[in-house]
């Protein structure tokens, strides 16, 4: 498993995370739209910490920065 994300992307999708998941604790939302963004927040931390997303593969994106 190749690296494919950028630090940029990383702290991006860990912000957006953090604010689906302050979202819910506040009861901003709920329902279905909050369990979609809790399963979206847990896909964006992992993948966040594992520095790979597979959906860039079929598309070939990669938002490391080039050395």
């Amino acid at each position: 498993m190749k690296k494919n994300m950028g630090n940029l992307d990383r702290a991006l999708r860990i912000i957006v995370a953090v604010v689906i998941i302050a979202l819910y604790y506040s009861h901003v939302i709920s329902g279905l739209v909050a369990s979609i963004g809790l399963v979206l927040s847990v896909i964006f931390i992992l993948t966040s910490f594992i520095s790979f997303c597979p959906l860039y593969l079929p598309f070939g994106i990669d938002t490391r920065e080039k050395k």
